[in-house]
């Protein structure tokens, strides 16, 4: 009997399929924050204290991250269950309908408390869907690239999650030049019913690609677990826990330069928001730019002393951003965060890679999903609040430099223990129960 023909890679296309796709989903779940912070509380959490409606707002948003190991769990499970390209259209779809419903719902002044009710609900299916997109288009780009191409194509993918905030940084302040009346009545919805149209381009995209060929193959040779969420602990719970750590620099970096810096601008430097984004949107270019830069070094110098030399600037650079920031001229505030960018693009370039190749192909999925949300999680939903208690508490920028270069420390450590494994059983010696290694090996 013949061997089954490989499946055909397509790596251009799974590029523009995740990126799209990660582009979106990061661009609704900013625009929430955005919405969040400014609107919704007038819209949908009416209260007799304004502060107190906008906290209850800032929570719906928060609801999201706590959402997301849900989506990471499930997701994860079915992707090494099911596939990756039928997690990646379900994502996708789900991420969709619920911004475009938030779009469309009424407010609180039209169907009383209802209104809340259903935003926070959509909000769950936001969080959950993030909670498996980013792993599954990472391994969708990445199982279909070409070895010697994968910490390029990889890098690509996460240039989707910076497009997608600046995309709904720069639609927001569109919208927001609206006369208020129009704004609270219509304007604020326009940002949420757009994201429809580039949906409906990603799921063309992604329905139009082949299965990955690695998930492909190890389905054929029976590899394919029934439980890949208990094996991924069972076997590579170590693992799982080092990749958290290893995002925890990178997620805190990105909370604190578009979240905190905003605050820090106004209460430590006395600069408006509107300054502040002056010099945090083209500084994010820097990002977009350095991104795939640094994925095409890491294939070629390697991806773990990449990660490890953008770890490593990340225990000094933050001190550097803060001197420069201190100075209130725009040129040195914008090379502060040029550089800070510039140390985290390194490390974070090749997450994709870097992560994906520490799990066995039949457990990947469930591995990265677990390991990234967690740690994005314990890097960004935290990192504003502590810096915040820690300027409260001080008074000044050196304890949060310093809290920011701890988190480097315990990135670099874990990049420093984390290894891809020499002798891990594959998906070809990953058998079903009852079939012997050897004879599923020949």
């Amino acid at each position: 009997m013949s061997a089954p023909i490989p499946p055909r890679r397509q790596p251009a296309k799974a590029v523009l399929a995740s990126w799209i796709g990660t582009t979106v989903e990061y661009y609704d779940f900013a625009l929430y924050g955005f919405a969040a912070s400014v609107l919704f509380a007038k819209i949908f959490f009416p209260a007799t204290n304004p502060v107190v409606g906008t906290l209850i707002s800032l929570s719906s948003f928060g609801v999201g991250f706590v959402a997301r190991p849900v989506g990471a769990l499930i997701f994860g499970h079915l992707g090494d269950r099911v596939g990756r390209k039928t997690i990646l259209v379900i994502t996708l779809t789900l991420m969709g309908a619920a911004t475009t419903a938030i779009g469309l719902l009424p407010s609180y002044a039209q169907i009383g408390l209802a209104a809340p009710v259903l935003l926070v609900a959509l909000r769950i299916i936001q969080g959950i869907s993030l909670g498996g997109e980013y792993s599954g288009a990472v391994l969708m780009t990445v199982e279909h690239a070409e070895p010697h191409r994968r910490g390029l194509f990889g890098s690509i993918i996460n240039t989707g999650t910076t497009a997608g905030m600046i995309l709904a940084n720069s639609v927001f302040l569109l919208v927001s030049q609206l006369p208020e009346t129009q704004l609270m009545s219509w304007g604020w919805r326009v940002p949420f019913l757009l994201s429809s149209v580039l949906v409906i381009v990603g799921l063309v995209i992604r329905m139009t690609l082949g299965e990955s060929p690695e998930f492909a193959t190890a389905k054929d040779q029976g590899s394919v677990r029934k439980l890949p969420i208990v094996d991924v602990l069972r076997r590579c719970g170590g693992r799982v826990v080092l990749v958290a750590l290893g995002t925890i620099a990178a997620g805190v970096v990105s909370s604190m330069t578009s979240v905190f810096a905003l605050t820090y601008g106004k209460a430590a430097l006395g600069m408006s928001t509107g300054a502040t984004l002056g010099v945090l949107l083209p500084a994010w270019v820097v990002a977009l730019v350095c991104v795939p830069l640094f994925g095409r070094i890491g294939d070629r110098i390697g991806v773990r002393p990449l990660f490890l030399y953008g770890a490593a600037s990340l225990i000094v650079l933050p001190f550097v951003w803060f001197a420069l920031l201190g100075t209130r001229q725009y040129g040195l505030m914008l090379l502060g965060f040029g550089l800070l960018f510039f140390g985290y693009s390194a490390n974070y370039a090749v997450f994709p890679v870097y992560f994906s190749q520490v799990f066995p192909t039949p457990l990947r999925f469930s591995g990265m999903s677990i390991g990234f949300t967690v740690g994005t999680i314990g890097g960004v939903a935290f990192a504003p609040a502590i810096a915040a208690s820690i300027l409260e508490a001080s008074g000044g920028w050196i304890g949060i430099a310093a809290y920011m270069a701890g988190t480097a420390v315990v990135t670099l450590a874990a990049g420093l223990l984390l290894r891809a494994p020499e002798a891990e059983p594959d998906e070809a010696t990953v058998t079903r129960p009852g079939l012997d290694p050897e004879a599923a090996a020949t």
